[in-house]
């Protein structure tokens, strides 16, 4: 059944959020990267393993790259294309993001 998380839209530049999500054992996560926001899936294509250690942090050194701690893999922020990295060519799964009256909408299934 569709669901919808709810999140206030503050996130500042390069700014990563975590959110659960029914039935799925990493939840997924936010990141505001050039003005846009977007939504995946908190799950490596390589292993099936949650990208970050610590809470809210998924982006490389740079803040350019969304990136796998377990095995540096880098992603594209604006697609979830994997340019490097054991998962090289696959993608992270994206969510559908809404912006809607100072709220992100983030629909799930």
């Amino acid at each position: 059944m569709p669901a919808t998380i709810t999140l206030t839209d503050d996130l500042a530049e390069n700014e990563c959020r975590q959110f659960n999500l029914p039935d799925k054992t990493f939840g997924g996560f936010v990141v505001r990267h050039r003005g846009q926001v977007y939504a995946y899936h908190n799950v490596c294509p390589h292993l099936g393993i949650a990208l970050n250690w610590l809470p809210d942090q998924f982006m490389d050194a740079d803040h350019c790259f969304i990136q796998c701690v377990n095995h540096h893999a880098l992603f594209t922020v604006d697609d979830g294309h994997c340019i490097t990295g054991p998962c090289a060519g696959d993608n992270l799964t994206p969510l559908t993001v809404e912006r809607q009256e100072g709220m992100l909408l983030i629909h799930v299934g």
